[in-house]
């Protein structure tokens, strides 16, 4: 997993000159996007060596909306991604859920540089239990960031956006903090839920973000887009810097077959003191639009 998302971003950075040209923007919308569907298949019989049969699915929809209206840039991104396994004598099993959002309004300064606002999104779209116990569910957690900060903007493809100064809420349901009273400094001490302390179901934050887009063609019919997103919190432990980065290559076969890979790492000690990770891959039968 580490070698390949280090394999990611030495790729981007040797390609970074050869790739990237300089576009002339144009007043007015620019829109797409693609839908896939990955599939993956395994069947056993009289197989020695083992093995358990099993199907799995993910759908993914990411989609650009873009504006520019003279020195105004705005870029709008939605993302979703919604995946089921199911073995053999085993009930079907989430492997993917995710809903995000983002909205970044830009200013020209000078250059490549834009005065900037932005906003973020995102929660999950259905429950997720362990061993019987719902443990979160769509908008518990949900996450909203925004502020404002300077972006540096090449093209649609390339950017960084800088905001020194960002709110965070993590907005929860009251249900997954409702304590009772002698539980309250466990709970707490333990974190909470999501961060949120006990019989609260809000978590207000103030930090700095640094989010990232690159998205590059490293060869014919095989692209490389690159999400990183940062957050330091000012008010709690702000050497603690939450990390969220996405790699998704897609190898296209013909128009509507491909084979994709994604790669995603997450640290944010509110929600798991460690790293989570995930990585999809399969042939895909993908729509643009």
């Amino acid at each position: 997993m580490k070698k390949l998302l280090a394999i990611a971003i030495v790729l981007g950075g040797f390609t970074l000159s050869a790739q990237e040209k300089k576009e002339e923007p144009k007043d007015g919308w620019k829109k797409g996007g693609n839908i896939s569907l990955l599939f993956n298949q395994s069947a056993f019989n009289n197989w020695l060596a083992g093995g358990t049969n099993s199907i799995a699915g993910t759908l993914n929809i990411n989609y650009d909306f873009n504006y520019i209206k003279g020195d105004w840039t705005w870029d709008n991104k939605i993302i979703a991604s919604y995946g089921l396994t199911k073995l053999k004598g085993e009930d079907l099993q989430k492997t993917d859920d995710r809903l995000e959002f983002n909205s970044l309004a830009g200013k020209k300064a000078q250059g490549n540089w834009y005065y900037s606002a932005f906003f973020n999104f995102k929660t999950q779209m259905s429950s997720t239990d362990v061993n019987g116990v719902q443990q979160s569910h769509f908008f518990s957690p949900a996450y909203f960031q925004f502020g404002p900060g300077m972006l540096w903007k090449k093209s649609d493809n390339l950017k960084v956006n800088i905001a020194p100064g960002t709110s965070k809420l993590v907005v929860v349901a009251s249900d997954f903090t409702d304590v009772p009273a002698a539980a309250v400094a466990a709970f707490n001490a333990n974190g909470g839920y999501f961060g949120v302390q006990a019989n609260e179901s809000i978590r207000y934050e103030l930090g700095a973000a640094v989010n990232a887009y690159y998205k590059f063609n490293l060869m014919e019919n095989v692209s490389v887009e690159n999400i990183l997103n940062l957050y330091s919190n000012y008010l709690d432990d702000p050497q603690n810097v939450d990390l969220d980065y996405t790699v998704n290559v897609v190898m296209k076969i013909n128009k509507y077959l491909s084979a994709n890979l994604a790669l995603q790492t997450i640290y944010d000690d509110n929600a798991f003191r460690g790293f989570q990770t995930r990585e999809v891959f399969g042939l895909g039968v993908n729509y643009a639009f």
